[in-house]
């Protein structure tokens, strides 16, 4: 009998499986459409749609192409999308990626010419994480590399940025050995901002250039940050706070006016979306952190779940403090889904008692009261 089933297994393998050869695809959420097994140095051909996904959303809240923009790259993105925020930078810049065509690696890059860009250069600086750094040395140096030489060619200021820019470095990243901004959800804009500053402020060589740093922030007129993963969103980490809202932190600590913060959704790689911060803040609110389905998926996890809700509202209440990217009826609409349900109410209080108090304590730092407010038709004015 169990001979018989193995047969029977095996004829409907043979008959439902696809004999074509399987082209192999990119680990991580998404599949790549041009995925090289080269290590340190991969990048995806798709970096043209991402950047110019980018460079239409600010034309049309800015009227204007971005002068200089600081574009974050974390080393764990890097590995999962075969090196496309890092592709997207060079696109910005005007630089492309020379492939040794014997090894499949990157072994340089070319110029490209004005003639054939349909718009001025951008002058990019990255902001790396620790593990790219560590990771993907041979990137950082190139980049660095393609900065100089942008910088020398003979190009005008407003078609080519690098030309008019302080010498220094482009690429920023934290101290050697050190990981992370050092920016905590309880701290102030002040705190974030000069933690922020602090471990960011060294060079592609591992040498202490605050002063390049700020040189870099004063120019720059957006900020960047891609996110790849379909299975998460900006609320359900600290990481995009201390990250994206940390860098407006350390624009204020600066002195320097708001500018534009990105969040460039890049879940779906053929339809990259880029969204102002506040938007995107505004669209998880409503599709996910207050959605019932959502909610009750988490009362199903106990305390683990309560704490999930109220993380949710601690990031949201670090983008408002560091960036203002957060608007108040955004908090009311997450206190009526909350602490205005008895039914979730009770279930924090039952279940997690910590996590109801600290949510208690945000709203009423941001003026939500206990009352749940509502809109009414009759209690609008005839």
């Amino acid at each position: 009998m169990r001979r018989a089933r193995c047969r029977v297994i095996l004829y409907v393998l043979r008959r439902n499986t696809p004999r074509s050869f399987l082209p192999s695809t990119g680990a991580g959420s998404q599949p790549a459409l041009l995925v090289r097994p080269t290590g340190v140095g991969s990048m995806c051909c798709r970096r043209g749609a991402i950047s110019m996904a980018l460079v239409r959303g600010h034309l049309q809240d800015h009227g204007d192409y971005p002068g200089g923009l600081v574009v974050n790259l974390w080393g764990s993105a890097t590995m999962r999308t075969a090196g496309e925020d890092f592709a997207m930078a060079l696109h910005l810049a005007g630089l492309a990626p020379i492939w040794d065509a014997a090894s499949e690696r990157v072994t340089g890059f070319e110029v490209t010419p004005l003639a054939l860009m349909d718009r001025p250069r951008i002058e990019v600086t990255l902001r790396v994480s620790g593990l790219f750094r560590d990771t993907f040395p041979e990137l950082v140096t190139l980049f660095q590399q393609g900065c100089t030489a942008l910088a020398a060619r003979d190009e005008a200021a407003d078609m080519n940025p690098y030309v008019a820019a302080a010498p220094g470095a482009h690429v920023f990243a934290p101290a050697p050995g050190r990981f992370g901004t050092g920016i905590t959800d309880d701290m102030s804009a002040e705190a974030a901002g000069r933690a922020w500053l602090r471990n960011s402020a060294f060079g592609p060589d591992g040498t202490p250039d605050r002063a390049g740093l700020e040189a870099r922030l004063r120019a720059a007129d957006g900020f960047v940050l891609t996110q790849d993963l379909p299975e998460t969103d900006l609320l359900l980490a600290m990481d995009y706070a201390s990250h994206e809202a940390g860098f407006a932190a350390a624009r204020t600590a600066l002195g320097l006016e708001p500018t534009a913060l990105y969040h460039l959704d890049a879940t779906r790689p053929d339809t990259p979306r880029a969204r102002l911060l506040p938007e995107e803040i505004a669209r998880v609110v409503r599709a996910r952190a207050t959605n019932p389905r959502w909610l009750a998926g988490m009362m199903r996890h106990g305390f683990r779940g309560a704490a999930e809700i109220a993380a949710t509202l601690e990031h949201m209440a670090a983008f408002s403090r560091m960036a203002h990217a957060v608007p108040e009826h955004l908090f009311a609409l997450y206190h009526e889904a909350t602490l205005g349900s008895v039914e979730v109410r009770d279930f924090l209080a039952e279940e997690n008692p910590g996590a109801l108090a600290a949510m208690q304590a945000i709203f009423t730092e941001f003026g939500i009261g206990s009352e749940l407010r509502r809109n009414s038709v009759g209690g609008l004015p005839a």
